[in-house]
């Protein structure tokens, strides 16, 4: 199979009749047929539906017809990148708020520092919402969390992610200290939380799905007393005393003078943690630039964590060449 026959077909599909196909591309109405056929006889499939009107896709042709548009892009990527000498294109990533607090900056340093001719599209949304782009190719890459619950969507229902464990972070009790009437312990256990006041994200977090799991484990009816979807809203309302909430360090990491703000308690029940996953559209979908992001993004990971600047987390066993498929 040669590029070129990818790119007939593709204008085949596109136009709708081999005839225009074979008018925009400078060939022989036969030879263009030729091809099509021959490249139906490799896959030993039915591409196009042919009648007087034109062509249309099969199924199996609108299935290839997608892969071979990528592939396509995958090309010409890669020659203007040889061209150029140095790699390009565009990437898009996307982080919950926590995580962009302390991966946000580092990640886009490093890009501009290693392939200063990539450009980064960040999103910035909470989990669920990252995981229905992703599946949607609204974005290359996103940092998600405790799958295989992903948005309420399991994994299997993704199509073709790749997926490479990153790091587990603790959980926090983070309060107000100036609402506080005692200094707040350095541990609690969950079983501990049963008259406090929290203020949590809602039921398809990614966080509070793992939390309510926590909470069953030990028996605790929470005492909810706020819900919020905004990481900023939320943590202006601990800080005004109106609850607390459990999150990870990294809630705090933007905001200024938060250790003398915030009382912080590690929970420490073994298995309350939360899971992060660098998910990616599948390896032969990712293209040259993406693939490089996905490095250089694991990458600053280990060495925020490593250098101790990414607080209660600790790196996950390595196992880059998972990946899922529905």
């Amino acid at each position: 199979m040669e590029l070129r026959q990818l790119r007939y077909f593709v204008r085949v599909v596109e136009l709708g009749s081999i005839s225009r196909a074979a008018l925009d591309l400078d060939l022989v109405q036969s030879a263009l047929s030729q091809q099509i056929t021959r490249l139906e006889g490799e896959l030993s499939t039915r591409l196009l539906q042919r009648s007087p009107q034109g062509v249309t896709p099969t199924e199996a042709g609108v299935a290839f017809f997608r892969e071979a548009q990528l592939t396509l892009r995958h090309a010409e990527q890669a020659i203007r990148a040889a061209q150029q000498a140095r790699l390009s294109g565009t990437v898009s990533v996307g982080l919950a708020p926590t995580t962009a607090a302390v991966l946000g900056l580092p990640l886009m340093q490093a890009m501009r520092e290693r392939y200063p001719d990539v450009r980064l599209h960040m999103v910035e949304s909470l989990s669920g919402h990252l995981s229905v782009m992703l599946n949607a190719r609204q974005l290359d890459l996103a940092v998600l969390f405790d799958l295989p619950m992903a948005g309420g969507q399991s994994l299997q229902s993704a199509r073709r992610w790749s997926v490479l464990p990153l790091i587990e972070e603790d959980i926090f009790l983070i309060s107000a200290r100036s609402h506080r009437a005692q200094k707040s312990p350095q541990s609690l256990r969950m079983s501990q939380l049963c008259d406090e006041p929290l203020i949590l994200p809602t039921g398809p977090h990614g966080l509070r799905s793992g939390l309510n799991v926590a909470f069953a484990r030990a028996k605790v009816d929470p005492r909810v007393v706020m819900e919020m979807d905004s990481l900023a809203m939320l943590m202006d309302a601990v800080g005004a005393g109106l609850g607390s909430t459990l999150q990870p360090w990294s809630a705090v990491a933007r905001i200024p003078g938060a250790a003398e703000r915030f009382g912080m308690a590690r929970i420490s029940d073994h298995q309350v943690r939360r899971v992060n996953f660098l998910c990616g559209l599948s390896e032969d979908e990712l293209s040259p630039a993406a693939l490089a992001t996905r490095v250089v993004l694991a990458d600053c990971v280990r060495t925020l964590v490593r250098s101790g600047v990414w607080l209660g987390a600790s790196l996950s066993a390595p196992s880059p060449n998972s990946e899922a498929e529905s």
